[in-house]
């Protein structure tokens, strides 16, 4: 293994170590065992995907993600919830949070989606989300870029549409299902809900020829981490001096980042688009892209838009 690939494995380091860290922290503190073996579970399948991203050639790197995310994603929609009854989705954060309880769900989306955005952004999305799990096998490989208008805002309907129902349902109809470990309504929203998540992201995806659409335009976990995605301090950087201007990695980034704009802006990718899948990496036949740590703030998501539609800068 070459110094290059030993350097790609820095990033799997840190994601292993961290994950480790959070695991050992909650057993120390909980005294249950449970979080250890949780997030070294979930700490070892990163690590080892993004390991082997980094060691594989390039024509066989995104397997390593794809591997990643049926390990992570699949573990967390099986084994959690169905097996464990555990219901993963956000609306039974939100019920957590009204009932004063903890869990698996609301830990996870702190870990993944408030506290851990802030070292490597959105790597959940790219390397462990079951339901990209699924999207990643549809046929539209290719984004044909962001759509015009208001498409955006489906998320944030979608965010107020499952805080709406939770809120009437807690104080309306005084619904108080249990909300922990093994809670059998719990199993059925979890059920339901990714049963209608997939449906409605399959339909999408076929509907505007791209995998990515329910991401893009619709999933609600996409709201929270638009704010904390924003102080990564793991972000795509490229080298200026390597650049030969061809364009492949705005081509292929499924997200659809305009990541030459950020080149020539001379800053990393600021995007909260970007979900680290190092797709722009991959392509990328002068080896001008990388994974960086430093200190910038994102937010300025410079997008490439529908052929038919203006380009613009959201």
């Amino acid at each position: 293994m070459g110094s290059t690939s030993r350097r790609g494995l820095l990033f799997p380091g840190l994601i292993f170590v961290t994950f480790w860290t959070i695991g050992v922290t909650l057993r120390l503190v909980t005294g249950y065992v449970q979080p250890l073996l949780l997030f070294g579970y979930i700490g070892t399948s990163l690590g080892l995907g993004l390991g082997l991203y980094a060691w594989l050639p390039k024509k066989k790197k995104q397997r390593a993600r794809r591997l990643t995310l049926v390990l992570v994603g699949g573990f967390l929609l099986v084994f959690m919830g169905i097996v464990q009854s555990e219901n993963m989705q956000i609306e039974w954060v939100f019920f957590s949070i009204l009932a004063g309880l903890g869990g698996a769900a609301l830990t996870h989306y702190l870990i993944a989606k408030v506290i851990g955005p802030v070292i490597f952004g959105r790597l959940w999305c790219g390397w462990a989300c079951w339901t990209l799990m699924v999207l990643d096998l549809l046929p539209f490989q290719r984004s044909p870029g962001r759509q015009p208008g208001r498409w955006g805002a489906i998320r944030y309907l979608h965010f107020g549409l499952s805080l709406g129902i939770v809120l009437l349902l807690w104080f309306g109809l005084a619904y108080r299902d249990p909300i922990h470990f093994g809670s059998a309504q719990g199993l059925w929203w979890m059920l339901g809900g990714n049963a209608l998540y997939y449906a409605v992201a399959v339909v999408m995806a076929f509907a505007l020829r791209d995998n990515r659409a329910f991401c893009k335009y619709a999933c609600p976990v996409s709201v929270v981490l638009e704010m904390t995605s924003r102080f990564s301090l793991l972000k795509i950087e490229g080298d200026p001096e390597r650049c030969n201007d061809c364009g492949a990695c705005v081509i292929m980034c499924p997200m659809d980042i305009d990541v030459l704009a950020y080149l020539r802006a001379g800053t990393r990718v600021l995007s909260t688009e970007c979900m680290l899948c190092q797709t722009c990496v991959t392509v990328c036949a002068k080896d001008a892209l990388k994974v960086t740590a430093g200190l910038d703030l994102g937010g300025l998501d410079r997008l490439r838009a529908r052929p038919d539609s203006p380009a613009r800068a959201a």
